[in-house]
């Protein structure tokens, strides 16, 4: 059975996504990009957040979505704006959601929980056969769906 998979890394002014498909046990890209706020007022950018969401479930429609958890900064208040640029884009899809944590996002990726977005940008680009150059937010988007597409197949397995 195929499965599409949204991965989305949220960002108050720069949110990746990702998509991809399970077809035949082999992962493949069907695209990537980045949602970029130009609002200045917050209550806007959130609901750009939102609509670039919205354009992107109608375009690819996945079946499963597949997002970063909110990690604390150093700054509670950036946490609190990441936690709501986050819950823009949970919002707008009618999908299950999947949430995973940056270091589970990265080890599952390049074997090591504490990589480095070039490393981990390098990895995805090899394991989906990409080429070029890549924003590093749509690069982290695609590493989260794949980390989501990894740990399906472990429960199918029952691993």
């Amino acid at each position: 059975m195929n499965v599409r998979i949204l991965g989305i890394d949220p960002g108050s002014r720069v949110t990746g996504y990702g998509v991809i498909e399970i077809k035949q046990n082999q992962y493949q890209y069907l695209g990537s990009g980045c949602i970029r706020t130009v609002a200045e007022d917050w209550v806007m950018r959130l609901q750009q957040i939102y609509q670039g969401v919205r354009e992107v479930i109608l375009q690819y429609q996945p079946q499963e979505l597949a997002i970063e958890q909110v990690f604390m900064h150093r700054n509670a208040n950036s946490a609190l704006k990441l936690g709501q640029a986050r819950g823009a884009a949970i919002v707008a899809v009618d999908l299950p959601v999947h949430e995973y944590a940056a270091r589970e996002i990265k080890k599952a990726i390049v074997g090591y929980g504490a990589a480095d977005k070039t490393q981990v940008q390098h990895m995805i680009k090899q394991m989906l056969g990409l080429k070029g150059l890549m924003a590093a937010d749509a690069a982290d988007a695609l590493a989260i769906a794949v980390c989501h597409a990894h740990t399906r197949e472990w429960k199918l397995r029952g691993l």
